[in-house]
């Protein structure tokens, strides 16, 4: 039996974002032959990015399984998400896996986001490979990125053993590697051998209880929940009876009802599998994460990784403006919980809850990105929603003082932004733990209470005109730290129901920076533009031009207007205010007021009180 453990390789693969690690992937199931000549996907690009999203923002959102054979060696690729809000995936995927590829581009080197899923990766005790990625392009220095792996290997404490780690050469795009920059090479075969050689067979145990650790959630109309994870010890077949030992020490009896393999990116039904598999496993309907799968209820379970703990929530609520229900199809509070429902059943790191209010869900995660996306992708299946701005959870100590969620920020910038990032961060209450000079490059590592955070990306870009890099992850529940100023400006809101025109979008544009271009529809309570100062002001942007036969001085002379500010959906969401709700619908993202009655928000002002945050 051992033997088959001998021939399985458990890898993740780690890159920032565009140095190829999914072209790279691509590449190794085309030439392992995973797919044939004839199949279609073999031609597409970036067969691993599977969701719309991932493909237009170029960044791995759900970590993904993949396998292939080469020579007879069945190897199991687990691809990480790199953006640290989806933190509570990386380190599931570090218990199913004995080797790391380090992907990085030959003339970037390694970058900040890389260090967080490299550090997981290393304390998990993952052996690594470093692969240096686009030698075919110009100008790339392959030695001195080496020089800095070493470094960045040196400042995660990496022991000895891992930093002695093997180098590949590749051009994924070209589709070879090589070990020496001077061999000549066609094929990716150099790296097949590297990952054989080098990276241990799986950590599992043949001859003892069947025992699996579940790191990833699928779900199947037909067969219910899939859990996936590695085979610790013993083998199982389908069929056979199995106990799931869930975290908070319940026990529950089932057995086995279907079996997966991965070959390429399609789950293959398999009878049985043994240690050191990574499979899929159906049969437990209420099994989570970082439970244990064994085949009785006495046995003791393997040790239980809690996900990080959701530190931002927002509402969703059913659109109720003017304008709903014309672009989308699925606008009911019924159709939202059904799809915030869905999206639980394999997304661990967010929670949902019902309120008091029939047509209002807080929905809680670990970052405004990730809660983003789900809307985005709400957005695209034909759903109508509107979102409030994120707000971080509270938490109380013993003695009964607030806490909140700090996070700790990694920043990569230009030498000269740095006085206008310094400044920014000091007035989002952040602490800076270390800074690092590297040619015209600074690395800054902070402690930033998550409040201060929302936000914080928009004007990152602005400062350092897009070539700032910064990835966060969870810290700790720290003492408050006090009062952050909010944004500056006021909205301009409109007092009609309407379309847009020209001639009174140039009065209003006297007043801030336009976000409506005529022919717009408008509504009553709908943001239209950004007041210059503090205060919301009426405006009417639907107004016509009376026609009179008297000709003023200005007439004739066109009308120039300053082009909208058009956001993105995280955007909107960091720009609005607590009593302000984003409309985002399949065609239009809206920025509106929660009460969209003039005199009624007025009254509402006057009443609210400050209310304190439960947990």
């Amino acid at each position: 039996m051992d033997n088959l453990m001998d021939h399985i390789r458990n890898i993740a693969i780690i890159a920032h974002v565009d140095h190829g690690k999914t072209t790279l992937v691509d590449c190794l199931l085309k030439q392992s032959g995973t797919f044939r000549a004839n199949q279609a996907i073999s031609s597409e690009e970036r067969i691993m990015d599977s969701m719309d999203l991932e493909r237009e923002k170029g960044i791995t959102i759900r970590a993904k399984n993949a396998a292939f054979k080469y020579k007879d060696y069945h190897i199991n690729i687990v691809d990480t998400p790199g953006h640290a809000d989806f933190g509570g995936e990386v380190e599931r995927i570090m218990n199913m896996i004995d080797g790391v590829l380090l992907v990085v581009d030959a003339a970037d080197g390694p970058q900040a986001q890389t260090r967080f899923v490299l550090r997981k990766a290393l304390e998990a005790g993952a052996k690594p490979i470093v692969v240096i990625n686009k030698i075919d392009r110009d100008n790339v220095d392959p030695h001195k990125v080496l020089d800095k792996v070493f470094d960045l290997f040196v400042s995660l404490h990496a022991t000895d053993e891992q930093l002695d780690f093997p180098t590949v050469y590749t051009s994924a795009k070209e589709g070879y590697a090589k070990i020496d920059l001077k061999e000549a090479s066609t094929t990716m075969d150099p790296l097949f051998n590297a990952i054989i050689q080098h990276i241990p067979p799986p950590r599992a145990h043949a001859g003892e209880e069947f025992k699996m650790l579940v790191a990833n959630l699928d779900y199947s109309d037909y067969i219910g929940r899939i859990a996936f994870g590695k085979i610790y010890s013993g083998k199982a077949k389908v069929g056979d009876s199995a106990a799931c030992l869930h975290g908070d020490g319940r026990k529950t009896e089932g057995k086995i009802t279907a079996m997966f393999h991965f070959e390429g990116l399609k789950r293959i039904e398999v009878q049985e599998a043994h240690a050191g598999d990574v499979v899929g496993v159906a049969g437990f309907e209420d099994v989570f994460i970082g439970e244990t799968i064994t085949d009785n209820v006495t046995r003791l379970p393997l040790p239980f990784v809690p996900i990080d703990p959701p530190t931002i929530q927002m509402q969703f609520a059913v659109n109720d403006g003017p304008l709903a229900g014309l672009d989308g199809k699925l606008v009911t509070a019924r159709h939202i919980w059904e799809r915030l429902t869905k999206e639980v059943r394999t997304n661990v790191a967010l929670r949902i809850a019902q309120t008091e209010a029939p047509n209002i869900f807080n929905v809680a995660g670990r970052g405004e990105m990730q809660i983003a996306i789900l809307v985005e992708q709400m957005r695209r299946e034909g759903y109508e929603v509107l979102v409030s701005r994120p707000e971080v959870i509270y938490h109380k100590d013993q003695e009964g003082r607030l806490l909140e969620p700090i996070e700790k920020l990694f920043l990569e910038i230009p030498k000269e932004s740095m006085g206008a990032t310094m400044e920014n961060l000091s007035g989002r209450k952040a602490e800076i733990v270390n800074m690092d000079h590297h040619g015209n490059e600074i690395t800054i590592e902070a402690l930033i209470p998550m409040r201060g955070l929302i936000g914080f990306e928009t004007d990152l870009v602005n400062i350092t005109r897009g070539l700032g890099v910064m990835s966060h992850l969870f810290h700790e529940y720290g003492a408050d730290r006090g009062d952050i100023a909010a944004r500056k400006n006021g909205s301009l809101i409109s007092m009609e129901d309407g379309e847009a025109m020209a001639y009174a979008l140039n009065m209003v544009q006297e007043r801030g920076r336009l976000m409506v271009e005529p022919g717009d529809q408008i509504y009553k309570g709908m943001i239209v533009g950004q007041n210059a100062r503090e205060a919301d002001i009426p405006v009417n942007p639907c107004k016509a031009k009376r026609l009179t036969n008297m000709r003023s001085s200005g007439d004739g002379k066109g009308i120039q207007l300053d082009p909208p500010l058009k956001m993105s959906l995280e955007r909107a969401l960091e720009y609005i205010g607590p009593d302000e709700y984003v409309e985002a619908t399949p065609k239009n993202l809206r920025m509106r007021k929660k009460i969209l009655d003039e005199n009624q928000r007025k009254r509402a002002a006057q009443t609210r009180a400050p209310k304190t945050v439960g947990v």
